[in-house]
């Protein structure tokens, strides 16, 4: 394998595969908050609570439109650049994002487009039901995708059979630890990002003196108050992933640790059951990226513990101006956690795609090296692309607050609007 391809397709990969998931991160967490604000509005039927989901609710649906995309182009890379893969473990791995594909792109697909185009038009607790079904099959779709990762990760349920793996259990499938455990991590860490995001944008309101301060002013709470104890449900799920690694993975817990006589003796082990070769992670980018996540997870510890007691006192929330530049400041916080986490992650298990049993090298497509460079190229930009649109979308859209045009406004035209002056004139007679 020409080492140029091979880097090329773990660049291409790394760089799609971290662009959707910061895309991820945002959408899952804001379609919880988003549902929960509906539930209220629903009970409560004040307008204010109204006015909530709309915003927020445009502000997810940008981000799901935008990130979707993303999502169906990163796919084809399975075919293209890592067909090595899908014939060795396809008939394994390949069914859990077949469901998600399912899941991701009819089923919620089809349930985000009745609550967007249902407004005013479905009995209010048919909405609710809608954007309650959209946020399950959210979560759905990454725990089926994270099937598959921790196949790659920890691989289970399979047997071997004519050089290829096929599907043993099922149930080792879906109950694999390292799904599992990856799931929560996620799901939790996308309400970080989500809290983080809504208390951001609301922060940037507060400090412009806005006009509608009650609005920003619970939405701001609502933000920290998500965000704090996801933090922690957070920290939980990584510290039992963290420790299950001397077990899955001991050469990254190795790494990570920077145990050196470990991490030869590992290195030797190796070699001695798999034969020759380099079984030592990128110790800088492996042990960077946890580095860099866990001071993320600090800082975000010591802002939400500190929002959680300044978010109780309503003229704090309103006037103290140095949180709202640091609550704005911090929105990028999760996202660099997040991404770093799954740096850790993926680029710790090399030089195995499948760990222990398919080398990345093994799994490549049998490429130019011009024709990875062209790809690398066009994914690349194509991604930049929706990243820099993405962000412009949600900045405009964040800047203008919460306005009447937009999701849910209601532009049928009114039961007491006047009546037409000609329908008002006697009819004539002939």
């Amino acid at each position: 394998m020409n080492p140029d391809v091979l880097d090329l397709a773990r660049w291409q990969f790394a760089l799609t595969a971290g662009g959707h998931f910061l895309f991820v991160a945002l959408t899952l967490g804001l379609a919880t908050v988003v549902a929960l604000l509906q539930t209220r509005a629903t009970f409560s039927g004040k307008p204010l609570h109204a006015r909530m989901v709309r915003f927020w609710g445009q502000l997810y649906v940008i981000n799901y439109a935008v990130g979707i995309v993303t999502g169906i182009v990163m796919e084809f890379q399975f075919g293209m650049s890592w067909s090595g893969l899908t014939h060795y473990a396809g008939n394994v791995f390949g069914a859990s994002l077949a469901v998600e594909t399912i899941v991701a792109f009819f089923v919620e697909s089809t349930f985000l487009g009745l609550w967007i185009f249902g407004w005013h038009r479905l009995n209010r607790w048919v909405h609710l039901a809608a954007i309650w079904i959209v946020m399950i099959t959210a979560y759905l779709s990454a725990y089926w995708i994270l099937v598959s990762n921790g196949f790659l990760n920890h691989p289970v349920g399979h047997r071997a059979e004519g050089g290829v793996l096929v599907l043993d259990d099922p149930v080792a499938l879906l109950t694999n630890p390292s799904a599992l455990l990856a799931f929560g991590h996620v799901v939790a860490g996308a309400l970080v990002t989500a809290g983080f995001f809504m208390a951001g944008v609301s922060a940037y309101h507060l400090f412009r003196r806005t006009s509608e301060a009650e609005f920003f002013t619970r939405s701001l709470r609502i933000g920290v108050f998500v965000a704090c104890p996801a933090l922690w449900v957070a920290a939980v799920f990584g510290g039992l992933q963290l420790a299950t690694l001397s077990t899955f993975q001991p050469m990254k817990s190795a790494v990570f640790s920077q145990k050196t006589a470990e991490i030869a003796q590992i290195q030797a082990d190796m070699t001695a059951r798999f034969g020759p070769g380099d079984y030592i992670p990128s110790i800088g980018l492996t042990r960077g990226a946890g580095l860099v996540m866990l001071l993320c997870f600090g800082l975000m510890m010591y802002l939400t513990f500190a929002g959680v007691i300044l978010a109780c006192f309503k003229k704090v929330v309103l006037r103290f101006r140095l949180w709202h530049l640091t609550l704005m400041a911090a929105v990028p916080l999760p996202y660099i956690a997040m991404i770093s986490g799954w740096v850790f992650r993926e680029a710790g298990r090399q030089p195995w795609v499948v760990y222990g049993l398919l080398k990345t090298e093994d799994a490549v497509s049998d490429l130019s090296a011009g024709t990875m460079r062209l790809s690398l190229t066009v994914f690349a930009g194509l991604f930049l692309l929706l990243a820099v649109l993405n962000a412009w979308l949600l900045a405009r859209h964040a800047r203008r607050g919460p306005v009447d045009a937009g999701l849910g406004h209601d532009d049928r035209p009114t039961t007491d609007a006047a009546p037409d002056p000609v329908d008002a004139l006697p009819a004539l007679r002939y």
